[in-house]
């Protein structure tokens, strides 16, 4: 079982994380996660952060800000771990990733009227899904 956390460049900690949000169908707050990898042997708030931070940092896994939540990298292609974007229906609360090459380019190269270039951001649109409507 070691082999695959090395395989995967995840230590076991962040395998277990991961795996629990890959699994989710919703996003999964910090403390909820706690809760559910307390009986694997991760006791302790800081253990399951740290396994957090590297699995944003590696593209893994997202953060939704507005729901201090987090959830699976559902797209394959995804290069971006530091310009995300989310739709997010406000009825069911359902959260996609969007895959949008035209908005993808247009993200990673976005600069403000001062000439700002940004490092990272996370962008989430509100409404309703097919479902909801």
């Amino acid at each position: 079982m070691d082999k695959m956390y090395k395989e995967n460049n995840l230590s076991k900690n962040q395998q277990i994380i991961f795996d629990l949000i890959d699994k989710s169908s919703e996003p999964l707050k910090a403390y909820t996660i706690l809760f559910s990898v307390q009986k694997k042997g991760i006791k302790a708030p800081p253990q399951v952060y740290r396994a957090l931070d590297k699995l944003v940092e590696t593209g893994k896994i997202h953060k939704i800000e507005s729901k201090n939540a987090f959830v699976a990298c559902r797209n394959s292609n995804c290069e971006i771990s530091k310009a995300t974007a989310f739709s997010i229906c406000e009825s069911c609360e359902m959260v996609d990733e969007i895959n949008d090459d035209k908005l993808t380019k247009y993200l990673t190269n976005f600069s403000d009227k001062k000439g700002t270039k940004y490092k990272r951001f996370n962008l989430e649109f509100f409404g309703l899904c097919k479902k909801c409507k």
